[in-house]
């Protein structure tokens, strides 16, 4: 079974890049596992026990997260419902770990000053415009020219987790740096276009029906790399936008520098975003529909980590320490 031939589907459904190499990963794993002993069997000769045994083993010899776990389960529920065409009743018996619900690391605002004293240039920006709307890394630097609305002040984050379009606010504080930012990238498509290279990548194949879109100044990236890429799909010589590696390796650095002994990443500053919010009073649903979340359950979190900073529950030792 070729599986790199057979799950177009991906595509199709428009999964990210990421999602298709994983799911090829663990539809290969599983193949290859089940043929350890013997001959290779094709998935439609196997089922339950096999998929059961494999999760099994993911769980017990490899001791994977929960998150992979379910990724390894999705990728075989897609093989066997998108590409094998089976829908057999165990599929839906699978279950799934569940979970376990952290409260967030959460910065405090003089973290999050102290943290971008030790940034500079576009990763200060995108720092700063990750922090000051909510967006996750990748949504920030996705941003199409297009979606930067400076007369309404608003962002339009586009094809979001769930595949769904929010708005969030354009920080003012932000909107000088922003306009830099777009010149910035003005020169890097005016010497695209002089050098008459490709544009750059557009989704769903909207080339197909609107030729030559991806080399308008409106779908260009509000973040262009530097440099040219290889676009792993058509084999066409592109423009990407910045490698997200560079605010992750950029943010390790200055949590170091700043002496934050948290534990922080690139998406801290979403959580920060949401914490902060809510600290000043911000309805929970708009907290909500600013971070794109389905249920406001998800978006509760947040206050759990606001009970304990808030301080609303004194400590019996101190009124105990008052009395002695």
């Amino acid at each position: 079974m070729r599986t790199s031939h057979r799950v177009s589907g991906l595509v199709q459904l428009h999964y990210s890049l990421q999602t298709e190499k994983a799911y090829l990963y663990w539809i290969k794993f599983f193949i290859r596992w089940h043929g350890r002993d013997g001959p290779m069997r094709h998935p439609r000769e196997m089922g339950a026990a096999e998929v059961e045994a494999f999760l099994t083993m993911l769980a017990t010899e490899h001791r994977v997260s929960t998150s992979t776990h379910n990724q390894a389960l999705s990728a075989l529920l897609f093989l066997y419902r998108e590409v094998l065409n089976i829908d057999l009743p165990w599929l839906n018996g699978v279950n799934r770990p569940t979970q376990k619900r952290r409260i967030p690391s959460v910065l405090t605002r003089d973290e999050v000053s102290a943290l971008f004293r030790f940034l500079d240039g576009q990763m200060l920006l995108l720092a700063q415009l990750l922090y000051g709307t909510g967006m996750r890394l990748m949504e920030g630097l996705r941003l199409r020219i297009k979606d930067v609305d400076f007369h309404r002040r608003v962002i339009i984050v586009r094809e979001a987790k769930g595949g769904k379009d929010r708005v969030v606010m354009l920080p003012q504080s932000l909107a000088q740096a922003l306009h830099g930012q777009l010149l910035q990238a003005r020169a890097v498509w005016d010497a695209d276009q002089r050098a008459q290279r490709g544009g750059v990548e557009t989704p769903h194949a909207l080339e197909q029906k609107y030729p030559k879109v991806g080399q308008t100044w409106g779908w260009f990236w509000l973040f262009p790399s530097p440099t040219l890429s290889v676009d792993p799909r058509s084999g066409v010589e592109r423009r990407h936008h910045l490698f997200e590696e560079r605010l992750q390796r950029a943010i390790k650095k200055a949590v170091a520098q700043a002496g934050i002994c948290k534990p922080v990443s690139v998406h801290t500053l979403r959580h920060s975003f949401a914490t902060h919010l809510l600290q000043a009073g911000t309805d929970i649903r708009t907290v909500q529909e600013l971070l794109g979340h389905s249920d406001v359950s998800t978006t509760m979190i947040y206050t759990h980590v606001l009970k304990v900073a808030a301080g609303g529950t004194a400590s019996p030792l101190d009124a105990l320490l008052v009395l002695s």
